[in-house]
C-alpha cells in the first residue's frame, strides 16, 4: 500500500513538474515572439512608405476605386436634382468641392514619394507646379452638369496661396474650364475650412458639399480627434451622408491616419509602424 502511495505522489509530482515546464516553454516561446514581433516593428524601414504601396495601387489599378467615385457622384446628381427641384430655396445655388482626391486625383505624387523614398511635403511643390493631376472619375461630368444647370461651383482647399495659379491651371487642364480665382478659396491662417464655408453661405445655399477627409464637411472633426471621437461624430451626422455630403474614397493619406498617431504626425516611422499595428482588431 505504501508502495502504491509513492508511486501515486511520483507521479502528480512529475505532472506538475511537466505543466510547469510546458508553461516555463510556453512563456519563453510568447516572450520571444513578443521580443521579435517589437524588434521587426521598431526596426526602421528602408523606406517609410511601404505601407502605402496597397493604398496607391488600389486607386490607381482597381475598377473598384472607379466605381465608387462613379457611385458618388451619381449619386450627387440625383441629390442635386432634389435640391433643383425644392422651390422654397431663394438664394442662388453653390456646391462646395474639396480639391485633393475629390476633383483631382495625386495618386502620382504619392507613388513618387514611394518610388524615391521620400515623405510629404518632399516634392509636393513640384507635382504643383506641374499642374497635371488627373479629374477623379465622375468629378468633370457631374461639375459640367451642375453648372449647366445654374449652379456654382466653389472649390476650397488647404492647398497654400502661392499654389493659386498652379492649381488653377491644373483644373483647366484637367477639363474644368470656368473655374476662375474668386471661386478657388485656398487656405490662410488656419487649416479649418469653416470660415470659408461659412463666408460662401452669407450668401449662398449649399446644395452639396464633396470631400475625401471628413474636415471638408463639419468643423464638428477639426483637431486632433481620437478614432472614436471620429466614430461618434459621423454617428450623429449619419443623415447627412449621401444627402448632403458625398464622401469620396481615399485610403492613401487623411486625418483617419492622424487619428491612428494620436494626432503626432511627427512621430518616428518606427513608433508609426507599431501604432498601426496596434490599431488593428483580429478575431
Amino acid at each position: 500500500m505504501k508502495v502504491n502511495r509513492f508511486i501515486a505522489i511520483c507521479l502528480v509530482i512529475t505532472f506538475f513538474s511537466a505543466c510547469k515546464q510546458k508553461q516555463s516553454k510556453d512563456q519563453v516561446k510568447t516572450q520571444t515572439y513578443t521580443k521579435t514581433l517589437t524588434d521587426t516593428l521598431s526596426r526602421d524601414n528602408s523606406n517609410p512608405n511601404e505601407h502605402m504601396v496597397m493604398a496607391v495601387v488600389y486607386q490607381q489599378t482597381a475598377a473598384e476605386y472607379r466605381a465608387l467615385c462613379f457611385q458618388a457622384y451619381n449619386l450627387a446628381h440625383f441629390m442635386l436634382d432634389k435640391d433643383l427641384d425644392n422651390k422654397k430655396i431663394n438664394q442662388p445655388r453653390c456646391i462646395v468641392m474639396d480639391i485633393d482626391e475629390t476633383v483631382l486625383d495625386n495618386s502620382p505624387y504619392e507613388a513618387k514619394c514611394i518610388q524615391e523614398k521620400l515623405i510629404y511635403p518632399n516634392k509636393w511643390a513640384d507635382w504643383i507646379a506641374k499642374s497635371s493631376a488627373k479629374p477623379v472619375p465622375g468629378a468633370l461630368d457631374f461639375i459640367k452638369y451642375a453648372k449647366a444647370n445654374g449652379v456654382e461651383v466653389y472649390y476650397v482647399t488647404n492647398r497654400k496661396e502661392n499654389e493659386r495659379q498652379s492649381t488653377i491651371d491644373n483644373l483647366k487642364n484637367a477639363g474644368f474650364a470656368t473655374v476662375d480665382t474668386d471661386h478657388l478659396l485656398m487656405r490662410t491662417e488656419t487649416s479649418s475650412k469653416e470660415i470659408r464655408r461659412a463666408k460662401i453661405k452669407e450668401s449662398r445655399h449649399i446644395s452639396l458639399l464633396f470631400g475625401d477627409n471628413l474636415a471638408d464637411f463639419s468643423d464638428a472633426f477639426d483637431g486632433k480627434l481620437s478614432i472614436q471621437d471620429r466614430f461618434n461624430a459621423v454617428e450623429k451626422m449619419k443623415k447627412d451622408f449621401g444627402t448632403r455630403f458625398i464622401v469620396l474614397p481615399n485610403a492613401m493619406y487623411g486625418d483617419w491616419e492622424g487619428a491612428v498617431y494620436d494626432g503626432d504626425f511627427s512621430l518616428a516611422d518606427s513608433v508609426k509602424k507599431v501604432k498601426r499595428y496596434n490599431s488593428l482588431t483580429g478575431f
